[in-house]
C-alpha cells in the first residue's frame, strides 16, 4: 500500500502541454460531474454567504479558475447581486484551453446563468503576474493549491493574501487512504477520459494534511490570521477573513 506520511511528486496528465482541448474539455465535464457528487462546491459557498448579504459592490476573483464551474455555481447561488452589478466575477487560468472550456460550456436553469459568459470574465494569464485594474475584494482557488510544490504554494500563500481587500479562502482535497482508493477505483469503473482516470488519485496523492497546512501557513508568516477546517468528505479549506481584527 501507497504511503501517505508525505506530498506526492507525481506529475498529473492535465498539466502536461501536449493536452488537445477536446480531451481537456471532456476531463473538466467529468470533474464538474465529480465535485457535485462529492459537495465540493458548499465549502466555497458557505464561506462566502456572509461577505454576500449586503448590497456591497464586490469583485471576486477565481484563481486558476479551469472550466469556470465554481464562478457558475456562484453566479447561480446569487443572481440578483450578478444582475444588479454587485458582484463581479473574474476567473484566471493560466492554460488557454480552460477560457475556451469555460465560454463553452451550456447555460444553465436560472434567468442570470442563461447569460453565464456575460456576467464572468475569463482571463488566460499566469496568476502570479496578472494585474487586474480593479481593485480585487475577495479571492478564492478550488484544487489549484495540490499542483503546485511548498515553495510555490508559500509564494501563493503571500500573493493572495496581500491582493484580496476582505478575504481569501482555498479549497482543496485531505490526503488519507480512503478518498485515494475511492476515487481510484470509481474513475476506473465509471470514466473513459484518461486524463480523470490518472488525475483523480494523483491529486489526492499530492494534496494535503492538517500538519501538512500548518507548516505552510506558517513558512508564509500567516500563522495567526488564517483558519483550517475539514469539511465532508476529506476536504481541507483555509480561510482568512479580513473584515474581522486578529487578536
Amino acid at each position: 500500500m501507497r504511503s501517505f506520511s508525505h506530498r506526492s511528486d507525481e506529475t498529473e496528465l492535465m498539466d502536461e502541454d501536449n493536452i488537445s482541448f477536446e480531451e481537456f474539455h471532456d476531463c473538466l465535464i467529468g470533474l464538474e460531474r465529480i465535485n457535485h457528487l462529492t459537495l465540493a462546491y458548499r465549502p466555497t459557498l458557505q464561506w462566502l454567504q456572509p461577505f454576500l448579504t449586503g448590497n456591497e459592490r464586490l469583485t471576486l476573483l477565481d484563481a486558476a479558475t479551469g472550466g469556470g464551474d465554481m464562478l457558475r455555481q456562484i453566479a447561480n447561488k446569487w443572481p440578483a447581486r450578478v444582475a444588479a452589478g454587485q458582484l463581479q466575477l473574474l476567473g484566471v487560468d493560466l492554460n488557454p484551453w480552460a477560457k475556451k472550456s469555460a465560454e463553452y460550456w451550456p447555460p444553465y436553469s436560472t434567468p442570470v446563468a442563461a447569460n453565464v459568459p456575460s456576467v464572468i470574465t475569463y482571463e488566460t494569464a499566469n496568476i502570479f503576474e496578472f494585474a487586474p485594474e480593479q481593485p480585487i475584494d475577495i479571492l478564492i482557488s478550488s484544487l489549484f493549491t495540490h499542483h503546485l510544490t511548498n515553495t510555490q504554494i508559500v509564494d501563493f500563500l503571500r500573493w493572495m493574501d496581500s491582493r484580496a481587500r476582505k478575504g481569501w479562502f482555498i479549497n482543496d482535497l485531505h490526503r488519507h487512504v480512503i478518498p485515494y482508493y475511492f476515487i481510484k477505483s470509481a474513475t476506473a469503473i465509471f470514466s473513459r477520459n484518461r486524463l480523470i482516470r490518472n488525475d483523480a488519485a494523483v491529486s489526492v496523492a499530492r494534496s494535503f494534511t492538517v500538519a501538512d497546512w500548518h507548516e505552510l501557513i506558517n513558512n508564509a508568516g500567516l500563522k495567526s490570521r488564517v483558519r483550517i477546517q475539514w469539511f465532508f468528505p476529506f476536504r481541507l479549506c483555509l480561510s482568512c477573513d479580513k473584515t474581522i481584527a486578529v487578536p
